[in-house]
């Protein structure tokens, strides 16, 4: 476990742009069984490739997407635990891999960018993709 005050500026990284934070198993299936439209889900990590590309390029795709998701929630793995595990269950059968970018459609996992994916990728290329999907899963033609 990861003190708060270590954490918490990563965090905020995503809460700041408008993640949702699911703290427990029971926010992640609340919001799972009624979630409706797209979701981008962040499982969040305190390593590198979450600081350098993952997150940065998560921002990035938001931020010049025109197409976006309807909603932005975020685990955070290594400190709640219990959500990340839940929240890894609606990304079956994808292993564990944080970080990761989960996108769905209200309850059903459409496309998963996995820790491979992310390492050794830079924040830019990770927006690039990230803006594809949208347009793919999130737009009106989706």
């Amino acid at each position: 476990m990861y003190p708060p005050q270590l954490v918490a500026p990563m965090k905020a990284d995503l809460t700041n742009v408008g993640f949702q934070e699911l703290l427990s198993a029971e926010d992640v299936d609340n919001y799972m069984q009624n979630a409706k439209g797209t979701t981008l889900v962040m499982i969040n990590s305190v390593c590198g490739c979450a600081a350098g590309a993952a997150r940065p390029g998560v921002k990035a795709a938001l931020q010049r997407s025109e197409v976006k998701p309807d909603n932005l929630v975020t685990v955070f793995a290594g400190v709640d635990r219990e959500a990340t595990e839940k929240m890894r269950e609606y990304t079956l059968p994808y292993p564990p891999s944080s970080p990761a970018i989960a996108i769905f459609k209200d309850d059903e996992l459409v496309h998963f960018i996995e820790r491979h994916h992310i390492e050794g990728r830079s924040a830019e290329m990770i927006a690039q993709h990230l803006q594809m999907a949208f347009e793919e899963f999130c737009g009106e033609n989706a």
